[in-house]
């Protein structure tokens, strides 16, 4: 729709305009975009079902709403996008700070305006997309900030009394009337703060400096806070919190398929880089399982969270590992490898709260073991299960290639070798042929050797092989001659 090319009031009455509250608007397109059946919260992945039917009720019934949830879990991209359920375009008297309704002014310098203009009073069209205003709640916020403060210049300019509400200097919530307001992280805010947001939500006050104002403005209050900071850093006061209509709990993915098609939707990879490099489907699931492993590790903080941003970054991290391999070994393609693994180390280090325990163990190492707790999640999926107590007078499955190590063999596989000499090193362990055979049959080629590297990092995981870091690649050994060696 384009800008309606209405610039009088006179003319802004002789269409079918008429003013509604926020709340209203709202309802109404959203009732109109279910009916409909068009989309209105796009990219919302895993939330169909729980989150944005608990929101879209909260919108019908004309709630302001707390999003309630962990870092990460999509609160702020979900007010963002209620900005979609507003009107394209909606008229305000030109000049107002406070996006004055030509047809229902609420503050005294618009009705002045209206009282000498009449009908020639000029309208604005004010674009959906401006209607939306954001805090993040810190402890240095201020009431001024919020609500606003008494201008001693403009007193002075204009010569008036500190009494006269021409001398307001109005903060962020009376300039979001009409608007969508999102306070981000609440419980940071000082609770003398909150305090002063009781009025505007219930009675459509506002108070500054013992100035009270009736000043009816119509806001869509979004509120977002963490669990966490209930009791670590603060809290909603009750009154506060009893003036929010919905409360609504968001959530991590539920399942790896989810948490997959958020990564691929977020994460920025060229056109390039998809082009060049192969991603085998496992290492995806491998990247979210480390997630999903973070999440319930005894290193890691749960009253935190882990952030999904942890598996876009780590994604990307990924990608960017092959890409540079690409670079020095010269090879037109290559596809992703298990040492690429240790590359995304960097993207989980900054993405986890770590406990004492994992304070004592240090961050790197915690990020390596929850890369090989999700290889030990997923190995049964592709190979049979290691049993830690190995049935007697039966052989392993494994038994082949874990004697062939025992021998005294090696494999180093260097981090940018290129294609060839990579899959030369890989096929030289002739006990894996057997192995991929029996259980991989089916396998794709191109996921061949990211199949085998599983493996190998498999029974390192399960403690049936040992794998050493060097500054130029990993070497797999025999566990029982390396213990013996470091004995």
């Amino acid at each position: 729709m384009e800008k309606p090319t209405i610039t009088t009031l006179k003319q802004l009455k002789k269409t079918t305009y008429r003013p509604k509250s926020i709340q209203e608007e709202l309802a109404q397109n959203l009732r109109e975009k279910i009916k409909k059946g068009e989309p209105y919260f796009d990219g919302l992945i895993g939330y169909e079902n729980t989150v944005i039917p608990d929101l879209e009720r909260a919108i019908l019934s004309g709630h302001n709403i707390n999003l309630l949830g962990l870092r990460g879990q999509a609160k702020t991209r979900l007010a963002r996008q209620m900005t979609e359920l507003l009107d394209e375009w909606i008229p305000v008297v030109t000049g107002s700070e406070i996006n004055d309704d030509p047809l229902q002014p609420i503050s005294r310098w618009a009705k002045e305006i209206i009282d000498e203009e009449g009908d020639n009073t000029p309208v604005a069209w004010m674009h959906r997309n401006e209607r939306f205003f954001e805090k993040l709640a810190t402890p240095d916020v201020t009431v001024a900030d919020l609500i606003g403060d008494v201008d001693p210049i403009k007193a002075a300019t204009l010569k008036l009394s500190y009494a006269d509400e021409k001398v307001i200097h109005y903060g962020m919530i009376p300039r979001a009337h009409r608007c969508i307001f999102v306070l981000n992280e609440l419980p940071d805010l000082q609770a003398r703060i909150q305090v002063s947001l009781f009025s505007i939500l219930q009675e459509k006050e506002i108070q500054i400096r013992g100035f009270k104002l009736r000043l009816p403005l119509e806001i869509q209050f979004v509120f977002t806070a963490n669990p966490e900071d209930y009791t670590n850093r603060g809290s909603i006061v009750t009154p506060l919190k009893d003036r929010i209509g919905s409360q609504i709990l968001t959530h991590y993915p539920h399942n790896i398929e989810i948490a997959k098609r958020i990564t691929q939707q977020e994460a920025h990879v060229s056109k390039k880089n998809e082009s060049q490099i192969h991603i085998p489907e496992l290492a995806k699931d491998l990247l979210e399982q480390i997630g999903f492993e973070a999440r319930k590790s005894e290193y890691v903080d749960p009253k935190s969270g882990v952030s999904t941003r942890m598996s876009i970054t780590a994604f990307e991290n990924l990608i960017s590992s092959a890409e540079r391999r690409l670079l020095i070994s010269h090879d037109s393609k290559t596809s992703i490898r298990m040492s690429d693994f240790l590359g995304v180390i960097t993207a989980i280090n900054g993405k986890i709260e770590l406990v004492y325990e994992g304070e004592q163990e240090g961050a790197g190492e915690v990020a390596y073991h929850l890369i090989s707790s999700a290889i030990k999640s997923l190995f049964p999926l592709y190979f049979p299960k290691i049993e830690k107590l190995e049935k007697p007078n039966e052989e392993s499955p494994y038994e082949q290639l874990i004697a062939w190590f025992s021998k005294e063999n090696e494999l180093f596989l260097e981090d940018v070798s290129d294609e060839k000499n990579h899959q030369k090193s890989l096929d030289s362990v002739p006990a894996i042929k057997k192995i991929m055979k029996k259980f991989q049959s089916e396998l794709d080629s191109k996921d061949y050797y990211f199949m085998v590297e599983f493996l190998l990092w498999g029974l390192e995981a399960n403690q049936k092989l040992n794998k050493l870091r060097t500054f130029e690649g990993i070497q797999f050994k025999d566990s029982l001659e390396s213990f013996i060696n470091r004995l």
